[in-house]
């Protein structure tokens, strides 16, 4: 038995996928997400390695996903297109009140959602990007056994802004079909999320990162880009842990002498109050009135059981993209040059910073035969 090296640059081929972040993969789904991987594979002088396949209709808030199957037919790329500059996909951004984890949700007439994202019953997601992801998971679970009899055993799941946060939401729901039985068993998903917003409170972060453990799923972000702050957090005493002190403070202060009582509870209900009204009106300017303008465009909507968390947390191994000096004279702080607010959230942007940050993407592909 001898060992040597194999070197592949740029023939299109593609190794199974392994955990952990690869340069080459986020860079070839950061160009898809954007439009623009046929000419970056040329400017690049690179043999492609991926190949468009099928795009869905438009449905649910104006939402589209993609299928880029690799050139060796072994590998799938499913891709959630971001906002759009329409009414219906500005607001499943700002439709940001939470629903629970699992549940149902009907669409319309024609499709119900049953959905399990997560494992414990305190884990809640984003309800616009839920509906978002209602209104394609069918399609996606259709084309992904289609290809798995034509011997596609491995996925990117990957999206940018908008089309990140569903991203997350997608492959927890791939996760829990695949435990249901309703789809094969021995697919591998790994997942890309761009540039993504947060997609649930901390209980939905903390399954998301369980279920991909082992470097299986990656949140990129410029560190300049806005778009991964939203939506906002509010943290209430009632979004923490059974044990945690602050949640048994009242029984533990009646302990206590009575002027440190009196004090102690005024101090807590002063910081209570003000979280609990403050979820309150997200809840209700980001949740009813946005819901009522939802409602005309799914008129046939129902299920919609918000909840009271506003805990928004990030999901998933961060991968930080850190601006210098350089960076700021090309994309500099100013609402009015370039792009405007959205300049750091632009595909130069962020495939300038990845390759500062970690080098060539252009590398070939290593095979180590025995």
């Amino acid at each position: 038995m001898f060992c040597f090296l194999l070197l592949f640059s740029g023939f299109g081929f593609t190794q199974s996928l392994q955990p952990g972040f690869q340069t080459q993969e986020y860079a070839d789904a950061l160009a898809i997400n954007f439009g623009n991987y046929d000419s970056v594979v040329t400017s690049e002088g690179r043999i492609p390695a991926y190949k468009w396949h099928y795009r869905s209709k438009v449905t649910g808030l104006d939402n589209r996903w993609w299928m880029w199957l690799s050139t060796d037919g072994k590998r799938g790329i499913i891709t959630i297109r971001g906002t759009v500059a329409t009414t219906s996909s500005w607001l499943a951004n700002v439709y940001a009140v939470m629903q629970p984890a699992i549940g149902d949700i009907k669409i319309n007439d024609s499709v119900t959602f049953h959905y399990q994202l997560a494992d414990r019953p305190d884990a809640a997601i984003h309800t616009g990007w839920l509906l978002s992801l209602g209104s394609m998971a069918g399609d996606i679970e259709k084309k992904i056994r289609e290809q798995y009899a034509k011997g596609v055993k491995e996925y990117i799941i990957t999206g940018h802004s908008q089309g990140g946060g569903i991203a997350y939401l997608l492959r927890s729901y791939i996760y829990y079909r695949t435990k249901q039985g309703a789809l094969p068993s021995d697919i591998i998903y790994k997942t890309y999320c761009s540039a993504a917003p947060k997609p649930g409170n901390l209980f939905y972060a903390y399954d998301y990162d369980y279920i991909n453990k082992g470097g299986w799923a990656f949140t990129v972000v410029n560190a300049a880009d806005w778009v991964p702050e939203t939506p906002i957090s509010i943290q209430q005493f009632s979004d923490l842990n059974p044990l945690n002190p602050f949640v048994t403070i009242k029984s533990a202060l009646s302990q206590q002498r009575y002027f440190v009582r009196v004090y102690a509870n005024m101090v807590y209900n002063k910081l209570n109050k003000s979280t609990r009204k403050a979820a309150k009106r997200y809840r209700r300017y980001l949740g009813d009135k946005v819901g009522k303008q939802v409602k005309k465009k799914l008129s046939q909507l129902d299920g919609i059981n918000a909840i009271s968390t506003m805990n928004y947390m990030r999901a998933g191994t961060p991968i930080v993209l850190m601006p210098d000096m350089e960076y700021y004279t090309r994309f500099p702080d100013d609402p009015t040059k370039g792009a405007g607010i959205w300049t750091h959230h632009t595909f130069e942007a962020y495939y300038l910073l990845l390759k500062k940050d970690y080098g060539t993407v252009t590398q070939g592909h290593s095979l180590l035969v025995e």
